[in-house]
């Protein structure tokens, strides 16, 4: 089990208002479980934050801490999609990998959270 980076967040400067924050990390690397060949793909993350945004430096070093880990496509997705809801408690998010070509055939994964209403 990999120990991830931690995420930094800080506080919403608009909490009142519905905004969508969207960062795309286009040079996402991890590893095939069952190849051990690297995959790239891209990381596609939008989320209209509650309280809390997520600082992208710390993002970037999280992310990169895949480069190394057998994983699935759907399997990272949701991992990440958690970790980062779980982080922020937004009161939405989705997250979506794009991963290159393999033998002809692209993935995307995409993955989505909502926040209970109470």
């Amino acid at each position: 089990m990999r120990s991830a980076p931690s995420l930094e967040l800080f506080e919403n400067p608009c909490p009142r208002r519905d905004y969508v924050i969207t960062i795309r990390a286009p040079e996402f690397t991890s590893v095939c479980p069952k190849t051990g060949q690297p995959d790239f793909g891209e990381i596609g993350i939008e989320y209209c934050p509650e309280k809390y945004c997520i600082e992208l430096k710390s993002l970037k070093y999280y992310l990169q801490g895949y480069r190394n880990e057998g994983i699935f496509y759907e399997a990272v997705t949701n991992r990440i999609l958690d970790d980062l809801a779980a982080a922020c408690r937004p009161r939405w998010m989705k997250v979506t990998s794009r991963f290159t070509p393999r033998g002809g055939i692209t993935t995307q994964v995409a993955a989505e959270y909502k926040a209970e209403t109470g």
